[in-house]
């Protein structure tokens, strides 16, 4: 499937509520809930304001990862850029219903080409002991685990520890 990151704009809001909304489920099995006020499409576009507030500030990028139809398939994200270190933090979600097809790999790579060409050298990511899915995606794009914190909580009914990883495009 040809896929493309497209810059998160206010034309996106609509389509990406209904995204949202889709796979709130699927994705509180992942990652702690935004709570029940995100859902509130007059609460969402606020949100979605402070996003694009913070992309055109410069220390954030947020990207749609999206198919030939312009349709979106998931999310992705570079924040807390630190311009003198050159490094950012990588964040992403994709659809429930395009799991396993490869898009999260696909579109990591073509982030990590996008922070390349703006001077990024090393890119951080987090995820847990549980989500083996990220994991492989990140490992495939290059990143390395360097850290798994000690501290141990309960998410969706397991106990998991954060494992951090690194890529570094230094040259």
């Amino acid at each position: 499937m040809d896929i493309s990151l497209e810059a998160l704009h206010i034309n996106d809001a609509e389509s990406l509520f209904e995204f949202e909304l889709e796979n709130r489920a699927f994705f509180e099995e992942m990652v702690p809930s935004r709570g029940d006020d995100y859902y509130d499409y007059e609460v969402f576009k606020t949100r979605l304001q402070a996003l694009l507030d913070e992309q055109a500030q410069g220390g954030s990028y947020f990207y749609l990862i999206k198919n030939n139809t312009g349709s979106i398939l998931g999310r992705m994200n570079v924040i807390d850029i630190d311009e003198t270190r050159k490094t950012g933090h990588v964040g992403y979600r994709v659809g429930q219903r395009f799991i396993g097809k490869g898009i999260a790999s696909k579109a990591l790579k073509l982030l990590l080409d996008a922070a390349s060409e703006m001077g990024l050298k090393t890119i951080q990511a987090k995820t847990t002991t549980n989500n083996k899915a990220s994991q492989i995606v990140l490992e495939k794009n290059g990143f390395t685990l360097i850290a798994t914190r000690n501290e141990e909580f309960e998410f969706a009914g397991q106990r998991v520890q954060f494992l951090h990883y690194v890529w570094s495009d230094l040259k």
